[in-house]
């Protein structure tokens, strides 16, 4: 760092140098430094890092491809044709829009579409699961839509099939969701959509979490269980910039969601994020299943070894998880807060989380710690790997440890992952030279 500041001192002023010495900073310790576990994010590879930073990113695409309020646009109408032809073909389906800014605006857009202010719709409850998007505290309640969440079964750590019926039944709301943020199982789409569409609802399956499992067909298939329209971000298990989409086969209701996401939910779309997306989406087309497979089989290693360690891991019952998620409840460790406070200080980032049996007021301090095992995949950690990381954790939160000890140790096995896999092996600097391309990342 102090060389990068010499060179730098000759042509820029202390108060630029330190901008560009915090971003330094940031990504050299989260992308070679720190483990990182939060299940809601991942990185993208440097293929689609080149093609993130462009010229689309100063420009307005307000309207549909071909159908522009601006000029100027030919190339990015092109890319953005492009990649909804690659998501329909990734996630079979007929309709993809790709413009909602993020996993919120897909949400609120497929919402405002469906339903009216005082409307209801039935959820999955905020402790099992629920993003604040789907309740009243976010999207439900800014629109006016009435909250109902579903029956939540503790043993089996998913949707009450029987008891969730019986409330559809008896609710008869506009839509129903499905997906969330604490998702270690499948959710009974397939059992649901039925009931729902008995009684004239909507099916939304939120699919943030778990787009990349789905892209690589190592998870379940909304659409194919009888989901009308599947929401997402674009940054989580599929590891690309963050943004939203919107997938569906039903020509009707893809007509009034397009039209809400432009004017109401979304003036320009950040059009930077289209190319880098659709590497992305070709990424997935060739390696998404091994990939997905690895994250699955890391996420079951990982829940394992933090069980062999001493930790509760929630959902043994099935296996621990089915995703790349994985839950323990740290009460008797000091709760969640402090939990993920000494875990940050020794460069293991996870995050504090709501277990079902909490309370939502616990939610600044909750019992558990909602892990991801999406990123650790992605720079190439495979079973055994997440033994090393399990001990980690133990030696932190059950040996009591100086956090400070075991970052270093935490520094050392990072070293071993500096390679982001399941992508396509390209010798960039030679691309950059011969396509002209002036910015490079600050870190690779």
């Amino acid at each position: 760092m102090s060389e990068i500041h010499d060179v730098l001192k000759q042509y820029l002023t202390d108060e630029v140098i330190k901008v560009i010495d915090i971003t330094l900073k940031h990504n050299r310790w989260r992308k070679r430094e720190c483990l990182n576990m939060i299940p809601s994010e991942n990185v993208m590879s440097p293929l689609a890092e080149m093609v993130y930073l462009t010229d689309m990113g100063h420009r307005y695409a307000e309207g549909l491809p071909k159908k522009r309020y601006y000029q100027g646009l030919i190339y990015v109408d092109e890319i953005e044709l492009y990649l909804q032809e690659l998501m329909s073909k990734l996630f079979k389906v007929k309709y993809v829009d790709a413009r909602p800014i993020s996993g919120t605006i897909a949400n609120l857009s497929a919402y405002y579409a469906m339903a009216k202010y005082g409307d209801k719709a039935v959820v999955v409850p905020v402790q099992a699961g629920a993003h604040v998007s789907h309740t009243k505290f976010g999207g439900l309640g800014a629109l006016g839509i009435q909250q109902i969440e579903m029956p939540f079964n503790m043993e089996e750590m998913n949707i009450d099939v029987d008891k969730a019926a019986k409330l559809i039944r008896e609710v008869k709301p506009r839509f129903v969701t499905f997906g969330g943020s604490v998702f270690l199982f499948p959710h009974p789409v397939k059992e649901l959509s039925e009931v729902a569409h008995e009684v004239g609802a909507y099916v939304l399956y939120d699919a943030a979490h778990v787009l990349g499992l789905i892209a690589g067909g190592k998870f379940q298939d909304p659409i194919r269980e009888g989901a009308d329209i599947v929401t997402s971000s674009t940054h989580k298990t599929f590891p690309g910039p963050q943004g939203g989409v919107i997938l569906t086969n039903n020509e009707e209701l893809f007509k009034k969601v397009r039209k809400v996401v432009f004017p109401i939910f979304v003036s320009n779309h950040h059009l930077h994020r289209l190319p880098a997306t659709a590497i992305v989406a070709l990424e997935m087309l060739h390696f998404g299943e091994a990939y997905a497979d690895q994250i699955i089989r890391n996420a079951k290693a990982l829940a394992e070894a933090l069980a062999a360690e001493g930790f509760k891991v929630l959902g043994e019952k099935h296996g621990y998880t089915k995703s790349h998620q994985v839950l323990i409840d740290v009460r008797e460790l000091g709760g969640g807060a402090r939990a993920a406070k000494l875990l940050e200080d020794a460069n293991v980032i996870v995050n504090k989380n709501l277990l079902p049996y909490d309370k939502p007021e616990m939610i600044k301090d909750p019992s558990g710690l909602r892990l991801g095992v999406q990123e650790l995949t992605r720079w190439g950690l495979k079973e055994d790997d997440m033994k090393e990381v399990a001990k980690f954790f133990k030696r932190v939160l059950i040996d009591k440890e100086d956090p400070a000890k075991v970052r270093k140790d935490v520094i050392e096995f990072r070293k071993n992952f500096t390679k982001i896999h399941y992508t396509f092996d390209v010798p960039l600097d030679e691309i950059r030279e011969k396509l002209g391309l002036e910015v490079l990342p600050l870190l690779e």
